[in-house]
């Protein structure tokens, strides 16, 4: 029975939202949607999975259990709110395309289209995102290393530029940022540019809070700048680059936290002390007497990869030496993640190999000339550069842009490898 001509809007509303709760749960056809159809299986697969365990831990506790529950909870809750909006939408379409409908019930239908698709977008996309493989280190702090590439004294301008501009970007967030290394190229001198710039060899920058390493994965790689060089007579344009490295931390103090035991031989941080070669030497630089008369500096050597860490920042040898260790262990955890995406990435079939993600790509321009930064992966243009290089708002539309596009990649290839389970 239609309702009354006259009835309210918001007693239409009312209506149309009892009628809901009638309604169990839709295939994926009866509204539209670009949820590949393997994903849509794993989430209804995964979320069968999480139920099983809740019941099975309402029964008995059991911490393997849990954790795997707690795991498979974002996935369940976004599979249901997705389930609702397609319901909804089913509803919605239903009502306005009844010839028999009460008109201003169709009409409120009409209306409510529109935002129930967004939003069924927006579900979308998280049920994806939820699907991808959290990243072993995702929870972790991180370290961002920069080093000049191509470009001479330029590039060394330019890599103090993109530190500073992630530092204020910590600053402007609240995040807990730790200079752990800021080193001058020798042969440059105290030479710096016409706006300030400090010809930096190697940077690295420690930011301490929890989940910074998801937080911040997306922007490793090259950037690269172009611009005019102040030294420039000619007006001509220069470019140069920068090498980004967003590598794993693990919080201060004990043991690094309930997820990571650095003295665990089956954590990917551990290092043997045996295999490590450990030298000390005068620091270079400024310094005044202290350079001259202590051998601060520390260099190690992990023998068995041929990594070097070398750290002088502090007076104190044993600051230096603690520092050394902290960045040698992250750089052979990431080595080691690296190690294994690739041994993984040897399994899969040659286009999934193709679509490996790697940490060497050019990956944003930022070209001071056209007030544009760039970023190639997402397919972004912004612009008020400056606001970008003080790690503003507009840094926050590029740094979630190349966020997006990297959960995208991942989700391309989750789809691969189900529909490979799929054809087997």
């Amino acid at each position: 029975m239609s309702a009354a001509p006259w009835i309210c809007r918001s007693c239409a509303r009312a209506l149309r939202r009892s009628h809901q709760l009638q309604i169990v749960r839709f295939s994926s056809n009866d509204a539209s949607s670009s949820l590949a159809p393997s994903l849509l299986r794993r989430a209804q697969s995964l979320s069968v999975e999480h139920d099983d365990l809740q019941k099975s831990l309402n029964s008995s506790f059991d911490a393997a259990k849990a954790k795997r529950a707690g795991e498979l909870g974002r996935v369940a809750s976004a599979l249901r709110a997705w389930e609702t909006a397609q319901s909804s939408i089913t509803e919605l379409v239903s009502m306005a395309e009844d010839p028999d409908q009460d008109p201003d019930l169709a009409s409120i239908a009409r209306d409510e289209l529109e935002g129930e698709r967004a939003k069924l977008d927006m579900l979308e996309k998280r049920l994806k995102e939820s699907l991808t493989p959290r990243h072993a280190f995702a929870d972790l702090p991180c370290m961002v290393e920069f080093r000049p590439g191509p470009g001479g004294l330029e590039g060394r301008y330019f890599t103090d530029t993109l530190f500073k501009m992630y530092k204020a970007l910590c600053a402007r967030r609240g995040y807990r940022a730790n200079v752990l290394k800021y080193e001058m190229a020798e042969a440059a001198g105290d030479q710096s540019s016409s706006s300030g710039e400090q010809p930096v060899q190697e940077a690295i920058l420690e930011i301490q809070d929890q989940g910074a390493y998801d937080i911040f994965r997306g922007e490793a790689g090259m950037h690269r700048v172009q611009r005019i060089p102040s030294t420039e007579s000619k007006g001509r344009v220069h470019t140069s680059a920068v090498a980004v490295w967003v590598l794993p931390s693990f919080p201060e103090g004990g043991s690094g936290g309930d997820n990571v035991d650095v003295e665990d031989p089956e954590s990917d941080f551990y290092v043997n002390p045996q295999d490590v070669k450990i030298e000390t030497m005068r620091a270079r630089g400024a310094g005044g007497q202290h350079v001259n008369k202590t051998e601060s500096a520390i260099r190690m050597t992990h023998i068995p990869t041929g990594t070097v860490v070398s750290m002088q920042d502090h007076r104190s040898q044993q600051r230096n030496r603690e520092d050394a260790w902290k960045m040698l262990r992250s750089r052979i955890a990431s080595q080691r993640a690296e190690q294994r995406e690739e041994e993984a990435a040897k399994l899969r079939s040659s286009v999934l190999s193709q679509a490996q993600i790697t940490r060497g790509d050019k990956i944003r321009t930022y070209n001071y000339n056209q007030d544009r930064c760039t970023d190639h992966r997402a397919g972004l243009d912004v612009h008020n550069l400056p606001n970008v290089l003080e790690g503003g708002e507009t840094l926050d539309r590029v740094m979630e842009a190349a966020r997006e596009w990297l959960v995208g990649k991942e989700v391309e290839l989750l789809v691969m490898e189900e529909e490979a389970k799929a054809k087997k």
